[in-house]
């Protein structure tokens, strides 16, 4: 059974820095899972300098929504893989899904299900996005109400779970 860590904190906490630190203590190929898509010239900056700080071991998995129909053969011969991150994929479902959490919750069940079948330990970025104001329409709270909730399970799945905050690591299991 592969390792499964969990780590989550606010925006530019120092999250998927620490998480790519722990990742490349495995040995091999590293697995590099991204969740984005680049809709605008800056996102592809962003994208550009998340490639340029990853070394020759990193490959490159571009999957916005099928996480579970990809992730077990991706996984293969990989030393360790790296999901970054979550709260941007539950945004590809809720928008693919016309913001219907009942699918966007059957493709989270899928994927929590084959972690244990992992064939390489992952390391799963995610947002903590409940830590501010009450968002003030419909759709953000809805947002923020399920990644809340997505993260919970995420974690309690999780061996090991981490909260990053100001670039400190704090293991919370």
């Amino acid at each position: 059974m592969a390792r499964v860590t969990y780590i989550t904190g606010g925006a530019r906490s120092g999250k998927s820095d620490f998480a790519q630190s722990l990742a490349e203590r495995c040995e091999g190929t590293l697995l590099y899972v991204a969740t984005a898509g680049i809709g605008d010239p800056e996102m592809a900056e962003r994208v550009r300098r998340h490639r340029a700080g990853r070394g020759t071991r990193w490959e490159t998995l571009e999957e916005p929504l099928a996480l579970a129909d990809r992730l077990p053969q991706a996984a293969a011969g990989k030393g360790g893989m790296l999901l970054d991150c979550v709260t941007l994929w539950l945004c590809n479902l809720l928008f693919h899904c016309d913001e219907c959490e009942s699918g966007v919750w059957q493709e989270v069940e899928r994927f929590i299900t084959l972690l244990p079948s992992l064939s390489a330990p992952l390391f799963i970025v995610s947002n903590e996005v409940g830590s501010g104001i009450v968002p003030d329409n419909r759709l953000s709270r809805q947002f923020r109400d399920l990644a809340g909730e997505v993260n919970q399970r995420l974690a309690a799945a999780a061996d090991e779970a981490w909260l990053v905050v100001s670039g400190l690591p704090l293991r919370l299991k």
